[in-house]
């Protein structure tokens, strides 16, 4: 999980992630004119842990 968290928030844009192994999701609040969900997904990859967006974007 801390890799995961800490691959998400080197991400410049991102203010906060919160990551729950136990619940498979991470829920990430980020400046969308800094980053995208592209770069999220490739850092949770990165990190060892493939992801996909869940929904709920705003």
């Amino acid at each position: 999980m801390i890799s995961v968290q800490r691959s998400l928030t080197k991400i410049d844009g991102v203010t906060k992630a919160d990551v729950s192994l136990e619940k498979a999701e991470a829920v990430v609040t980020f400046d969308d004119t800094k980053t995208n969900v592209e770069a999220l997904l490739k850092a949770t990859k990165n990190a060892g842990y493939p992801s996909s967006l869940k929904g709920g974007r705003k």
